[in-house]
């Protein structure tokens, strides 16, 4: 049986997106489930939009979430090979020399001729351009889809393989990649579906053989349409900073378009590569919803010891903020947060004093809040405060929350005017009753 080699292929032209990082989760799975080989490839021939620093970000986001790769390329390093690929194609007749000038699209518009105009013009210098065939069918069966999908080659147009500067487009080195790296699955976004057409003449025209490929769903924004970085957080650096932890977004991510066989919905990189079956991949495209990923990023940070979360938590708290507090505060939240971010909403109040909207405030917040201070100064239980006076509980204690947090949503206030020690409590009442 031939050994499974997939490859996790991103651009470092921006930050990653959850779709990329779903794919590297699922081609990793894929090889790694019939102990086959992963290989990370970085598809840099796009200089112009390339991002500085592109390159290590991708290394050091792959490697955050446990994905440790057999082989690396970088296929700018590798120009030589998609230079002789293109010629060979020209030499045998299906591609040829272009000099006709690219056009802008934004400016111009797409160009709706299918033939170039220099394919027949016998140039012997330019970009290099597939000679697409007329009359012709191409077709795969796609193993994700689970079905045959096919082309009349009069709707594919004649593709920049090899641009003039000597940089390959994505269409030649995809497939030269993958034939020079043994790949036997691919694994891509539902919005390459159109170019396969190219990439399988490519294929047969250079004497490769096809592997097999499978197009994913697509992540849809809760608004509709497909979801993009234009529209909230979905990168995923930008979910790594609103505090989303990586076993949360690993674990969202993998099941927005796979479904075990056992609907299970908590998995270590471990379990998922030994449950990982291709059957499992679904059709329909999933939404991102937001609700569920605060349900995973919930569920971990509750996993996490006080110590861990002392050292999550670092980066959002408070300049100067000391760590014996903190450590105090956090067994009141960690059961309340969604994602580390929420720790300035529900604790900062223990570090600044908060404002206070006294429309928030009862009628009889007064007299709350004077048997409350009188309580404290008194070191007696607030929890005896409302029984000896007849209060209701619930109006008493949101009163005194509210005081003393600026909020009805807030930790244990018992805990809290603890934490913020008498002197502090006190201050704080007597100013909103002033």
């Amino acid at each position: 049986m031939k050994k499974i080699r997939t490859r996790f292929a991103p651009s470092p032209t921006g930050s990653m997106h959850i779709g990329n990082l779903r794919t590297a989760f699922y081609a990793y799975a894929l090889a790694k489930h019939e102990d086959g080989e992963f290989i990370l490839r970085v598809e840099d021939t796009d200089k112009k939009r390339e991002v500085e620093g592109g390159v290590a970000d991708i290394k050091d986001l792959v490697t955050l979430f446990g994905l440790k790769w057999d082989e690396f390329y970088i296929q700018s390093e590798r120009l030589a090979l998609y230079k002789k690929a293109a010629e060979d194609l020209v030499k045998s007749g299906h591609a040829f020399y272009c000099q006709c000038e690219a056009k802008n699209a934004k400016r111009e518009g797409f160009s709706s001729d299918k033939r170039d105009r220099c394919r027949d013009k016998g140039l012997t210098s330019g970009a290099i351009k597939l000679k697409v065939p007329e009359n012709e069918t191409v077709k795969f069966r796609d193993f994700v889809l689970r079905e045959e999908v096919s082309w009349n080659t009069n709707v594919v147009f004649d593709a920049t393989l090899l641009k003039s500067d000597g940089f390959p487009t994505y269409h030649l080195a995809v497939v030269v990649d993958d034939h020079d790296m043994s790949i036997s699955h691919v694994l891509r976004g539902h919005d390459w579906l159109p170019s396969t057409p190219i990439h399988l003449l490519v294929y047969k025209y250079l004497g490769y053989e096809v592997p097999e490929i499978g197009h994913l769903t697509d992540i849809l924004d809760p608004e509709g349409g497909k979801l993009s970085k234009r529209k909230g957080s979905t990168s995923v650096r930008g979910l790594l900073s609103e505090g989303y932890l990586p076993e949360a977004i690993f674990n969202f991510v993998i099941l927005a378009g796979w479904a075990p066989k056992d609907n299970r919905e908590l998995f270590t990189l471990e379990d998922f590569v030994k449950n990982f079956d291709i059957s499992g991949f679904q059709k329909s495209n999933p939404i991102f919803n937001r609700e569920k990923l605060d349900w995973f990023n919930g569920h971990y940070i509750r996993q996490k010891s006080d110590s861990e979360l002392l050292d999550l938590f670092d980066r959002f708290l408070p300049e100067g903020a000391d760590a014996v507090k903190v450590k105090e505060i956090i067994p009141l939240i960690k059961d309340r947060v969604k994602k580390l971010s929420d720790f300035g909403p529900f604790a900062g109040f223990f570090f600044e004093s908060p404002k206070v909207d006294k429309k928030l405030l009862g009628k009889n917040y007064r007299d709350h809040l004077k048997k409350a201070v009188e309580a404290i100064e008194k070191n007696i239980s607030l929890d005896r405060v409302p029984e000896e006076n007849s209060y209701k509980i619930g109006d008493f204690f949101m009163d005194l929350r509210v005081a003393i947090t600026g909020s009805r949503f807030t930790p244990p206030i018992n805990e809290s005017v603890k934490i913020l020690g008498k002197e502090e409590s006190l201050r704080r009442l007597r100013e909103v009753l002033e």
